[in-house]
C-alpha cells in the first residue's frame, strides 16, 4: 500500500520527545452537524497507567491568593492570581496531581477541551522559547480559565493574556466552545498565538500539529497575540513581499519528517471519513485543507466512530491480524489513550441536558462513551480514584483491566467487547431521548423534580455502563481460560484425569 516506502522514516519517530505522544482533535461548526449543535472530540494519549478522576469543583466567593502549579506537583512553577468569585466547573484530571483537566464546562456553559500538543519550527524557538519554568501547560489551563470565563471568547482572551505576558511552558491546541460559537486555540511560540473561529458549515481536525493558516485581524471571527504577524516579519519567517497572505502555520508550526508518519496518517484518515470522495496522499498533510465541509451532516455517533478508529480494514491496521506494535502508521485509537470525550453543546436546549460530556475511559476503541450531563451534581466515590497500579474499585481500573485482557487476543475478545458497548450506546441514546423531553415537560413546573430526574437517570446509565463493563470482563476472562486450558491441557491417552 502507498506510504509503506516510508517506513525508514520511523528512525525519525524515536527523537519525538514524551509530550509528542499525545492527542488527536476535531471541532465541528454547527452548521456543519445533523442537530444544528456544536461538537468537539478529542482523544487524550499519554500512558495506559494515568488513571482519571471525574471532579466537581464547586463555586468559591471572596477568594484570594494564588494558584500555583508546584502545589500540585505540575510540570512548572506557573502561578496565577486566584478569581475572586470563582465558578463551579467540571475537570477529568490527572489521578497524581489532580490537573490536566483534559475536559469540560463551568457553570456558564463555557466548555474547554484540552490540549492538543503541538509543535512550533526549531529555528523561531530559538529566538522565543517556550517558558518551561514558569510558563502556562495542559496542566494548568481548565483550573486557570473556567473558573472565571463567561464565554468562549473570554476565555481565549484569559488564555492569550497569559501567553504572551508569562508565556507558555509547551507548545498545544485548545478548545473553546459556549452556546454561541467554537473556536480552536494554537500557539506559535513561546509568546505567540492565534485562535479561529471555526467557520459554521465545516470541521476541523488536528494531529499533533499546528494545522490554522489564514488569519484576518479585521474579523471578528480571529484572535491572536498583538505582534503575531510582525514578529514573524521582523525575524524572518514572513515575507509579504514573497510570502503573499500571512500564514500561520507556514511561519511558526513544524513541518519535517517527524509529521509525516505520525501526524499526517491521522488527518488524512479523519478527512477520508467525512469526505470519501476525497484523495489526498497520506504523507502531505500540510496540503490539506484546514477546513472541510462533510459529504454528510456530522453526529456524535459519528465522532465516536472517528476517536475508535485504527486503519481497520487496512494493511495498516496495528490491531489485526496481529498486533503490530511496528506499525508506522499512528493510529487515531492507541492502547494508552487514557480517556477520549465528545463534547456536544445544543444552545436550544437549557444547559443542564443541552451540553453533554461523552466520554470513554482507556482505549477508545475498546471503551464505553458515556454521557455525563453538565445537570449531574456528584460522582460516585470511586470516579475519584485510581493510581496508576491497577486497583478492584476505581472506575478508571475496571475499564482498563477489561481493554488490557482483550489485547491479549484482539482478534476473537475485541468483537464481544465492542458488539456489547455499540448495543449499550444505541439503548442509552434511546433512553436519553426519553429523559430529556419528560426534562423539558418538569422542568417549567418543578425545576427541582427536574433535576432530580436527570440526576437519578444519569447516574443510573454510569451504574449500568459499569455493570456491563464488569460483565464482559468476566466473560473475556471465561473466553481466555478456556482457550488456555485448551491449548495447555496435557491430558493422559484415556483421559481418565
Amino acid at each position: 500500500m502507498f506510504f509503506r516506502k516510508l517506513a525508514l522514516t520511523l528512525a525519525v519517530t524515536t527523537a519525538l520527545s514524551a509530550s509528542a505522544l499525545a492527542c488527536t482533535t476535531v471541532v465541528v461548526g454547527e452548521g456543519a452537524t445533523a442537530d444544528g449543535s456544536f461538537l468537539v472530540a478529542r482523544a487524550a494519549d499519554s500512558s495506559a497507567l494515568k488513571a482519571q478522576h471525574f471532579v466537581i469543583h464547586p463555586a468559591k466567593k471572596n477568594q484570594s491568593g494564588m494558584y500555583r502549579t508546584k502545589d500540585h506537583d505540575g510540570a512548572t512553577n506557573f502561578e496565577y492570581p486566584l478569581p475572586k468569585e470563582s465558578m463551579r466547573y467540571t475537570t477529568v484530571p490527572n489521578w497524581k496531581t489532580q490537573l490536566h483537566g483534559a475536559v469540560g464546562f463551568n457553570e456558564a456553559g463555557v466548555g474547554i477541551s484540552g490540549t492538543e500538543s503541538i509543535f512550533a519550527r526549531d529555528d523561531a524557538l530559538k529566538l522565543d522559547p517556550y517558558n518551561e519554568e514558569t510558563g502556562i501547560t495542559e496542566d494548568d489551563i481548565h483550573d486557570v480559565v473556567l473558573p472565571r470565563a463567561k464565554t468562549a471568547r473570554e476565555g481565549i482572551e484569559i488564555l492569550g493574556s497569559i501567553v504572551e505576558t508569562i508565556g507558555a511552558g509547551e507548545g498545544f491546541g485548545v478548545v473553546f466552545v459556549d452556546q454561541k460559537e467554537v473556536w480552536y486555540f494554537e500557539t506559535g511560540t513561546g509568546h505567540q498565538w492565534m485562535a479561529h473561529r471555526t467557520p459554521k458549515d465545516t470541521y476541523f481536525a488536528s494531529g499533533n500539529q499546528g494545522r490554522l493558516q489564514q488569519y484576518d485581524a479585521k474579523s471578528a471571527d480571529f484572535m491572536a497575540s498583538k505582534t503575531l504577524v510582525s514578529w514573524a516579519e521582523k525575524n524572518g519567517f514572513y515575507d509579504p513581499k514573497k510570502d503573499g497572505e500571512f500564514n500561520f502555520s507556514k511561519a511558526y508550526c513544524r513541518d519535517d519528517a517527524r509529521d509525516r508518519v505520525y501526524n499526517d496518517p491521522r488527518v488524512w484518515q479523519i478527512q477520508k471519513l467525512f469526505n470519501p470522495s476525497l484523495e489526498q496522499k497520506p504523507d502531505e498533510g500540510r496540503t490539506y485543507p484546514v477546513y472541510l465541509k462533510p459529504e454528510k451532516k456530522l453526529t456524535v455517533d459519528d465522532m465516536k466512530t472517528m476517536l475508535r478508529n485504527h486503519y481497520e480494514g487496512t494493511d495498516h491496521d496495528p490491531y489485526s491480524p496481529v498486533l503490530n506494535g511496528n506499525e508506522p502508521w499512528r493510529p487515531i485509537s492507541v492502547f494508552r489513550t487514557y480517556e477520549s470525550h465528545v463534547m456536544h453543546v445544543r444552545p436550544w436546549l437549557p444547559k443542564e441536558i443541552g451540553e453533554v460530556a461523552y466520554v470513554g475511559i482507556g482505549m477508545a476503541d475498546l471503551s464505553c462513551y458515556v454521557p455525563y450531563y453538565h445537570g449531574l451534581e456528584s460522582y460516585p466515590a470511586h470516579y475519584g480514584m485510581g493510581t496508576d497500579k491497577a486497583d478492584s474499585k476505581s472506575i478508571y481500573w475496571k475499564y482498563r483491566k477489561l481493554q488490557t485482557l482483550v489485547m491479549t487476543d484482539y482478534q476473537k475478545l475485541a468483537p464481544v467487547v465492542k458488539a456489547a458497548y455499540k448495543t449499550f450506546e444505541a439503548d442509552t441514546a434511546k433512553a436519553q431521548a426519553d429523559m430529556e423531553k419528560k426534562y423539558m415537560e418538569v422542568v417549567k413546573k418543578d425545576p427541582k423534580a427536574a433535576s432530580k430526574l436527570l440526576n437519578e437517570f444519569n447516574l443510573k446509565v454510569m451504574n449500568d455502563a459499569e455493570a456491563l463493563t464488569e460483565d464482559l470482563t468476566n466473560q473475556v476472562f471465561t473466553i481466555r481460560t478456556t482457550d488456555i486450558q485448551a491449548a495447555n491441557f496435557f491430558a493422559n491417552n484415556k483421559r481418565k484425569d
